[in-house]
């Protein structure tokens, strides 16, 4: 038994993105989170999302659009929410786009969304397993279909979140979790 690795994965904590810093993984180790998000269970081996990278002035570029599609759905907003909007993606040195692609085939869609969501969670735990933090986070840009356009998302795709990758500015700290014994039966 690997008791390093079993450890890790009762004690990883995600570390919010206003919590993350540069420096971020280098090129090497950024592909090495990216290979470990290809390596998940993926039933009929279809590979069923792909990866958009945000790094260095991509970010900034990204936040102009953000902020665009914001204020055109807030226009009352002000200038301190765009500006939130607009930076929201230089909150981390990496940020990974983890968009789900499923595809027609006998391997139902909703079996393809999981192994999209276990995508996330390995480049969770290789982030950790770097030394990095990490938060895989939604929000609304996840869901809004003028940021779609922008991603040049496909009619069948969607983003199933983004990866936020940086060095720790804190740690964080335990939560609350339902109780396990609630959410366990033995089938007798």
């Amino acid at each position: 038994m690997n008791n390093e690795t079993l450890n890790a994965l009762l004690t990883r904590r995600s570390v919010v993105a206003r919590d993350l810093s540069s420096p971020g993984p280098s090129a090497e180790e950024r592909d090495q989170i990216l290979a470990a998000g290809h390596r998940v269970p993926d039933h009929g081996k279809l590979g069923p999302w792909r990866f958009i990278v945000f790094e260095g002035e991509s970010r900034e570029t990204f936040g102009e659009h953000l902020a665009t599609i914001f204020m055109a759905d807030n226009p009352d907003a002000g200038e301190k929410n765009r500006e939130i909007e607009k930076t929201r993606f230089t909150r981390a040195p990496l940020v990974i786009a983890v968009i789900s692609a499923p595809v027609e085939h006998k391997v139902p869609q909703w079996e393809q969304e999981l192994s999209c969501g276990a995508v996330c969670q390995n480049m969770l735990l290789a982030a950790d397993a770097l030394g990095y933090g990490a938060q895989w986070i939604t929000e609304w840009y996840a869901y809004h279909p003028s940021v779609n356009t922008v991603l040049g998302l496909q009619k069948n795709e969607r983003v199933a979140g983004f990866i936020y990758v940086g060095a720790k500015t804190a740690q964080p700290g335990e939560r609350v979790r339902p109780a396990l014994d609630e959410r366990v039966l033995y089938w007798q």
